[in-house]
């Protein structure tokens, strides 16, 4: 669930509010704000996209965690998503590009056995 959007970093360019699925971003002058925190699907969508790693959602999508700014920043979570994924500037890789054949190895042999 979307847990913060950073004053700090926020420079107003409305990509979160464009492309968050469930309309959950306002405009609060010229910073994001979380409007309609409840609404979330957790997709990642806003902190994917927010060039400036301004947003942190959290993994837990059926309810709101405390966070810390400072704490995010320490720990490297505020925009990890783009990092892994891949979209950061200087990205070596994408998370396609990623060996991702042994999660679907097991998947489908889990899928077989059954």
């Amino acid at each position: 669930m979307i847990e913060l959007v950073s004053t700090d970093r926020c420079i107003g360019c409305r990509l979160c509010v464009k492309v968050c699925p469930v309309n959950v971003f306002d405009m609060q002058g010229k910073l994001a704000v979380i409007a309609r925190q409840e609404d979330c699907q957790t997709c990642f969508m806003c902190e994917a996209y927010c060039p400036v790693d301004a947003l942190y959602v959290a993994p837990q999508a059926d309810e709101s965690v405390h966070v810390e700014e400072q704490e995010l920043i320490a720990s490297g979570l505020l925009g990890s998503w783009r990092a892994e994924i891949g979209w950061n500037p200087g990205a070596e890789d994408t998370m396609a590009e990623r060996d991702t054949t042994p999660f679907f190895e097991e998947f489908t042999e889990t899928f077989r056995s059954k």
